[in-house]
């Protein structure tokens, strides 16, 4: 994954870090801090002038992640991320709460479960995902893996509960193990 930062913002952007800022303050855990944000972004998808055109540059390597926002707490980052063709990510879960709304084209979502031995991963769904849907997610159980299996660039923005600036990415750990089927 490539990373930049893209401090520029669009007075809809503006409005929606002022939504999810007072969504995250409202909730007392993180399930109702992630359903919270998730309400707020879904509002926001697929408004023409959410994102800067800069901030919807794919790499042509790796999908590239656009850091947008970073609450100055520390308490949610928001980032967009930039899909071609073919790009993915590796099975992983998270560093917190997390939400994905797609903002442009489709995502493909693949959730695995740890297998009971835990030296394998067993899928536990797939799910194609266009523009306007919004996933919350809140570990334990958040392991998953994305990819743009479609032929256009595809646009998502991910709102995380802690600071990606410091951290410089959501992942917690990269799983690795074999995937078995059920």
């Amino acid at each position: 994954m490539a990373t930049v930062a893209s401090p520029a913002i669009t007075p809809t952007f503006a409005r929606l870090i002022g939504e999810v800022r007072a969504a995250v303050r409202r909730g007392s855990d993180d399930r109702t801090r992630a359903e919270g944000a998730a309400v707020s972004l879904q509002r926001y998808l697929g408004h023409p002038d959410l994102l800067t055109p800069e901030q919807e540059v794919p790499d042509p390597q790796h999908y590239r992640q656009h850091i947008l926002h970073v609450e100055p707490d520390g308490a949610f980052s928001i980032v967009s991320l930039v899909w071609i063709a073919g790009q993915e990510t590796c099975i992983h879960d998270h560093v917190s709460w997390c939400v994905v709304g797609v903002h442009r084209g489709n995502e493909c979502e693949t959730r695995y479960q740890l297998a009971d031995d835990g030296a394998s991963l067993v899928p536990a769904g797939t799910s194609t995902n266009p523009a306007g849907t919004v996933v919350a997610l809140t570990p334990p159980g958040d392991i998953h893996q994305v990819a743009n299996h479609s032929a256009e660039k595809t646009v998502s923005l991910h709102i995380y509960g802690a600071d990606i600036g410091k951290l410089g990415s959501s992942i917690r750990r990269r799983y690795n193990q074999p995937v078995v089927p059920r």
